[in-house]
């Protein structure tokens, strides 16, 4: 295990486990069965690893993510099978690392597709409308204010880039002709219904999901939901009590370092710029903060 200076998980290594991939954030292990998740404390942004981590932010995925697993479990499956790393004897030398921020889950087909719904217009959907009137190719009634409420949340699919690529935004048709027509209803059925549960939940909760991202892959020719879902990670998410329509709204996500490296003379290429100690932990209270916000928990 590798851990940088802030003692932030940047690395994972664990003898003897073969590594299928090194993703953005996650490192994913071959457990013969099942895969090993490890999420770390890498942060990316714009598509780029950063060179800093963000202490205990792997943590604060890996819970909020097992929380939406229960709270969806009756209609939505999953994934996971467990979050208990002790329950496999190769891993028990390094529960003391991995606990927290690890999950045992199935072998899946994952689809090639990244099934984004916003709720609210900002980001690079804001940019869109104000240029052509659309976001992802769909026309869009005009007098909408930046961060406003959409009047129905939109599915607007990106490919999956490798790393230091960029994701590229696809039509719901673009989708089908990858995957199929009844596939792709599917995704765009789904991601709408979890966004749309989620977004209800939050709300109540003093949290509004402005937009998200999911996965999903094919397990005996069953859809199911992989990877992370509704994180800060994968998602923007605002305190209600300070939303304004009209304004960039304050963020209890990554967005904090996006609008920082904004301000930088950076092309947004790797290798990526190192954060002040004092955007880390900003940046690490926020995510702390969505954690106790959503679940109610901490740490």
């Amino acid at each position: 295990m590798r851990y940088d200076a802030n003692h932030a998980l940047v690395e994972c290594e664990i003898p003897g486990l073969k590594m299928v991939n090194r993703g953005k954030v996650r490192d994913i292990f071959d457990l013969g069965d099942a895969l090993l998740f490890v999420a770390t404390d890498r942060l990316s942004a714009f598509d780029v690893v950063l060179p800093t981590g963000i202490r205990d932010k792997g943590k604060v995925l890996t819970q909020v993510s097992l929380f939406w697993f229960e709270l969806m479990r009756d209609w939505l499956p999953n994934h996971l099978i467990s979050a208990d790393v002790t329950t496999r004897k190769e891993l028990a030398p390094y529960a003391a690392d991995l606990q927290g921020r690890s999950m045992i889950v199935r072998k899946a087909k994952v689809m090639p597709i990244e099934c984004i719904v916003r709720g609210y217009l900002v980001g690079s959907g804001w940019k869109d409308y104000q240029k052509t009137g659309t976001v992802s190719g769909m026309k869009l009634r005009a007098g909408y204010r930046q961060a406003e409420k959409l009047d129905t949340p939109l599915f607007t699919p990106s490919t999956k880039a490798e790393i230091g690529d960029h994701d590229e935004n696809i039509s719901f048709e673009g989708v089908a002709e990858r995957i199929g027509l009844e596939k792709a209803t599917v995704l765009r059925d789904l991601s709408l219904k979890i966004y749309t549960t989620a977004r209800d939940y939050a709300e109540k909760r003093g949290i509004i999901v402005a937009d998200t991202k999911f996965e999903f892959g094919e397990v005996d020719g069953k859809i199911i939901l992989v990877d992370e879902v509704l994180t800060p990670d994968s998602s923007r998410f605002w305190p209600r009590d300070q939303y304004q329509a009209g304004t960039s709204p304050v963020s209890l996500d990554k967005q904090f370092v996006r609008d920082y490296l904004e301000t930088l003379d950076w092309n947004k290429t790797a290798p990526g710029p190192e954060l002040p100690a004092e955007v880390a932990e900003k940046t690490r209270s926020k995510y702390l903060e969505a954690l106790r916000q959503l679940t109610g928990k901490s740490l």
